[in-house]
């Protein structure tokens, strides 16, 4: 399978199978791109012994097994083989905001408020690393809700974490998410100890943001929020950190609020599209994916000019390393949501990740009801399911370009907009290809440079 694009005047053509990048001319890329959508070559305004020359050039190029590379066979998902490496910790169903667009019902999950106990937290990490066989690196997202509205637990949390990496030679990235609303100095300084990681949530500009992100009384959070958040990025160096943002279809503009982030001093930046069902209010659906893909240009177009000015900074999803992939394995399963990956609710139930928390037909167990050698059992069936739930099975997937890049997309995301995990909704399809062209692209030609 082959894919061919134009990347800012520079004709690139992908092999999808072996990941390799081919910059062509214009001729071949025109045949090409004919042959890829299943159009007729001779249709194309040159005489036919160049067509015939470029046909017998691809033709060549795959004899030799570097164009149009066959499809490997597809790696067996056993779940019940496969260690827990990562862990979503919801340390609090509970938040200080009230975003019109959360998914997580403002902080409920579908139930009620309520906050982890140390106790529930202890025994999921017991699970984790009893579940984690002999890998060593093992991450944690503590996240909600708002978790520093159980900040005390928090700093339980690593600590416990902290014992478990002596006690079973081990070693825990722990990561943060955060609105940044309950930031203060003694937070700040922890976070930027002890976190590998740290995401705060910031929509762009001051009117976008509180559009949508604000506080139970329905004030605005943005000035309370960026002055926090700019003094925990200047303090943290080096630091793995992003700020990210959710655009909607009220600022389809949303090279604005990318600009606006990085006028603030910001060089970690990411923003995604919301994900709501199409008729509901701010969706991203058919009727505007269009203007969504545009404003990828407009935002490219913005990143080059600062890297130009010496004012480069980091947009998440123009990023791709096309030398260091991740194995085949890695490639076809994604983010290994209900496989190597799990989320766990302030009550103790598992779910294979946060964003089916609440969802009892997902229910995997609870990390407070062990069997009788002590360990959690888990519903295996479910996390075949999810183990089974790959690029090589979705046939939509199985057939895109993009396979590789995207790993077949989220699945709860997929499950809250068709109504199943093995179905990736065509919208958000659309901009990830976009994104992946435009990161395709950039490292190409950076490379060339």
């Amino acid at each position: 399978m082959i894919h061919a694009f134009e990347y800012r005047g520079t004709y690139l053509v992908l092999d999808v199978e072996s990941g390799a990048v081919h910059e062509v001319d214009k001729p071949s890329y025109d045949v090409i791109s004919a042959v890829e959508r299943g159009n007729a070559v001779n249709a194309l305004p040159y005489s036919h012994s160049l067509i015939q020359e470029i046909m017998d050039e691809i033709e060549e190029l795959r004899k030799e097994g570097v164009f149009d590379s066959p499809a490997p066979k597809a790696p067996y998902a056993d779940a019940s083989f496969s260690p827990i490496k990562s862990m979503c910790l919801n340390v609090a169903h509970d938040c200080n905001l009230r975003c019109a667009y959360c998914f997580a019902e403002t902080g409920e999950f579908h139930g009620g408020r309520m906050l982890m106990p140390i106790e529930t937290a202890k025994a999921a990490l017991d699970m984790l690393v009893q579940r984690s066989g002999t890998r060593y690196h093992l991450e944690v997202d503590l996240f909600g809700g708002e978790p520093l509205m159980n900040w005390e637990v928090v700093k339980g949390i690593v600590a416990y974490g902290r014992e478990l990496e002596q006690k079973h030679n081990k070693h825990i990235n722990f990561t943060i998410t955060t609105n940044g609303l309950a930031l203060d100095d003694e937070k700040i300084d922890y976070i930027n100890r002890e976190m590998f990681n740290v995401v705060i949530s910031i929509d762009g500009r001051r009117e976008v943001h509180d559009a949508l992100r604000v506080t139970p009384n329905r004030k605005g959070s943005y000035d309370t929020i960026v002055p926090k958040a700019q003094k925990l990025v200047s303090l943290r160096g080096d630091g793995e950190h992003y700020i990210r943002g959710t655009y909607t279809a009220d600022n389809l503009d949303f090279t604005e609020d990318v600009k606006a982030l990085h006028e603030l001093g910001f060089e970690q930046i990411s923003i995604e599209p919301v994900v709501l069902k199409p008729d509901e209010p701010h969706a991203i659906n058919d009727s505007n994916v269009d203007r969504a893909i545009e404003e990828y240009d407009t935002l490219l177009d913005y990143v080059l000019d600062q890297k130009k000015e010496g004012k480069p900074f980091n947009f998440f999803h123009f990023h791709v390393d096309l030398d260091n992939a991740p194995c085949l394995a890695k490639r076809a399963l994604g983010c290994g949501a209900g496989v190597e990956y799990v989320a766990v609710a302030p009550n103790g139930e598992v779910y294979p990740c946060h964003q089916f928390v609440g969802d009892k037909d997902f229910l995997l167990g609870n990390v407070l009801e062990k069997d009788e050698n002590g360990d959690v059992p888990l519903r295996e069936d479910i996390r075949q399911r999810f183990a089974s739930c790959n690029i090589f099975t979705k046939e939509k997937c199985s057939k895109c370009w993009a396979k590789y890049f995207c790993s077949g997309g989220c699945a709860a995301n997929a499950h809250k907009l068709n109504g199943s995990i093995t179905e990736p909704p065509d919208v958000s399809c659309k901009l990830l290809k976009k994104r992946t062209e435009i990161a395709i692209g950039m490292a190409t030609v950076k490379e060339r440079e």
